[in-house]
């Protein structure tokens, strides 16, 4: 059974699933960012629109906070494929229901439970990963998963500008793609026994950074933490750039679509690299470096001066989320037991999702009291001191 269940991990419609499943989740909220414009003016009249409209686009990731913990529970405790499975077939129902459904509140329902299947989709496919391979191939993997979370980005968002030039509900008609990859995953995602992990967990001690079997829970703090505050400032960028462009340059739906695009193409680029610079660095290190070019990127969208000087901002600012996100996963699953792999994933996912969903809490009354350019800048200040305390921390700790 352990040997079939590795062969059939390796193969390639096994990868391929695990990938393109991939491809459904971080961006998952941001496709409509390019609506959110005409999505505004149609629902105008209704009371603080404003503040409802960009909640549409936030607030899958609240409710990917709340239900992580418990589906990081139920993952560990049911199955990976089973909530794998579930979670696609809710991906693509709740995601497309802003096609039909014509009041504001019952779109902000849609999305919660775009939501929870975001969360499912995050926790189980990463599990899966940590469970079929370990040391370098699974810091590999799992580098190429967030590569393909960002090319999602590439494809979908420029595919939900053009769409949202044509009609603001038609980027909604993307979330029916997961419904395609429930019959791979029951073809070819298979499920790991327990006493496979239990082996998979023993042989994946020596690359541990705590190799006496206990949680190391500063580096989990430390991780969670790092996700909530990096993607704070970054989602900024969906939430934002849209009006931001539309201040400065009169941008289109779709030229908004194009420079988030330019971001994910940057983490994309960033992660398939993660591998490789892992072999020659520690996990402090990597968020260091990560950290300092997401300020640089920050810094240069605050300037504004030009289409071109924000895409380069743009371009940083992926740069350094492509190596933090596979960098967080890779700890985690390295340092924690594998029983617990599912719970601290969902910790993680949790962390990751909260911060999204407190960025528009954050930005929107800086956006206002100060500008949207000083708030981009305030936002590289914040990764400037998140970069200086792992350069800190990185004189004290060892991977």
């Amino acid at each position: 059974m352990k040997t079939a269940i590795a062969t059939q991990s390796n193969s390639l419609p096994t990868r391929i699933t695990l990938l393109l499943a991939s491809m459904l989740t971080v961006m998952a909220s941001a496709t409509i960012a390019p609506s959110l414009p005409a999505m505004l003016k149609h629902f105008e009249t209704v009371p603080n629109s404003a503040y409802w409209v960009r909640l549409v686009l936030t607030l899958p990731a609240l409710f990917i906070a709340i239900s992580a913990p418990i589906l990081g529970i139920l993952v560990d405790r049911l199955g990976r494929k089973p909530l794998l499975f579930t979670a696609l077939i809710v991906y693509g129902v709740a995601g497309s229901s802003g096609l039909w459904l014509t009041s504001l509140d019952t779109i902000i329902i849609g999305r919660a439970l775009l939501g929870i299947s975001v969360a499912g989709i995050t926790i189980s496919s990463t599990a899966l990963i940590a469970d079929y391979y370990i040391g370098a191939a699974r810091g590999k993997f799992l580098g190429l998963q967030a590569a393909f979370s960002s090319l999602g980005g590439v494809i979908f968002l420029p595919l939900g500008g053009w769409l949202a030039d044509i009609g603001w509900r038609n980027p909604f008609l993307i979330y029916f793609t997961a419904l395609l990859l429930v019959p791979a995953v029951l073809l070819f995602l298979p499920e790991p026994p327990r006493q496979d992990l239990s082996q998979a967990s023993s042989a994946n001690s020596n690359n541990s950074p705590d190799h006496t079997g206990r949680v190391p829970y500063v580096i989990i703090y430390l991780t969670y933490g790092a996700a909530i505050l990096s993607q704070i400032a970054f989602y900024t960028i969906p939430v934002q750039i849209p009006f931001y462009l539309k201040n400065l340059f009169q941008a289109s739906a779709s030229q908004s679509g194009l420079a988030i695009a330019i971001c994910t193409l940057g983490s994309a680029i960033s992660s398939f690299q993660y591998q490789r610079i892992k072999a020659k660095s520690t996990f402090f290190s990597i968020y260091s470096i990560a950290l300092s070019s997401m300020a640089f990127g920050f810094a240069l969208i605050s300037f504004g001066g030009s289409f071109a000087v924000i895409a380069l901002g743009l371009a940083f600012v992926g740069l350094g989320l492509g190596l933090i996100m596979p960098n967080m996963n890779v700890c985690l699953t390295s340092a924690t037991p594998v029983h617990m792999r599912g719970r601290i994933l969902g910790g993680l996912t949790t962390s990751m999702f909260l911060g999204q969903f407190l960025s528009p809490l954050a930005s929107q009354p800086l956006s206002v009291a100060i500008g949207l350019d000083r708030t981009y800048g305030l936002a590289g200040v914040a990764m400037v001191i998140l970069a200086f305390t792992f350069i800190v921390l990185l004189w004290n700790w060892q991977d």
